[in-house]
């Protein structure tokens, strides 16, 4: 997997100071997409061990809320095999931390057993996550007034308190 950026500093994707992974590759390709290059899977850096060391110590601060996966897709195959095993270190490392993913797949559609991008680990990434923003960017439906999305059919789906 490759990644385009880490934010270790973020307050426009989730609530609080987050920090964000903004992954590679994705097949949406949204009309008016804010971040294209990251559409390319080998777009970026490889996300390495020493990345995963990165970001595990940019979470250590009380001051930091959570994690923020974003991209790119997180949801593509390619990626879940990957971001699994992140999400399950930030949960053993950080339990009180929350972690909100965005994702232009429906969590009610695409990401269910027979959807479109579900694998062997769709369930247990979905498990850790607190908050899945959900469904592509729709430029004729986009609403800066919106907190944590970009177009109003974007839902925010509660996954856990």
């Amino acid at each position: 997997m490759n990644y385009g950026t880490m934010k270790s500093y973020d307050i426009a994707n989730g609530p609080g100071v987050r920090v964000s992974l903004f992954v590679s590759g994705c097949r949406h390709h949204c009309k008016g997409c804010f971040n294209p290059e990251t559409w390319d899977f080998q777009y970026g850096r490889p996300y390495t061990e020493e990345t995963e060391r990165e970001l595990l110590d940019a979470l250590a601060p009380d001051y930091i809320q959570g994690l923020t996966l974003l991209g790119g897709e997180p949801f593509e195959p390619e990626n879940q095999k990957e971001l699994v095993k992140l999400l399950r270190k930030v949960r053993e490392t950080y339990p009180m931390k929350d972690i909100w993913c965005y994702t232009g797949y429906l969590h009610d559609v695409d990401l269910i057993p027979g959807g479109n991008v579900y694998t062997d680990v769709t369930e247990e990434m979905l498990s850790y996550l607190n908050v899945l923003v959900d469904g592509e960017f729709v430029e004729a439906e986009k609403d800066i007034s919106l907190p944590f999305r970009g177009s109003r059919n974007q839902r925010i789906v509660q996954l856990k308190g």
